[in-house]
């Protein structure tokens, strides 16, 4: 299995979170990001969300600079 990532600098968010996760095997990445997103931006831990995390796994490693998506203004 080859090494993938998931950014959420790609993602608009309130708080504009820098951070990035990356593992060699999918299950571990997911539970990564589960636990981020839950923790981290309040979401729910469901089966929609882990399935919405999955979809966005990219191959590789995530890279150093990224410019950060923004939320839209009001």
């Amino acid at each position: 299995m080859s090494r993938q990532y998931i950014d959420c600098r790609e993602f608009p968010s309130i708080m504009n979170c820098s951070v990035a996760l990356s593992a060699d095997d999918d299950q571990e990445l997911l539970e990564a990001a589960v636990q981020h997103a839950v923790a981290v931006h309040g979401h729910t831990d469901s089966p929609d969300l882990r399935k919405q995390l999955a979809s966005l796994f990219k191959p590789g490693t995530p890279p150093l600079n990224v410019v950060q998506a923004k939320t839209a203004s009001a």
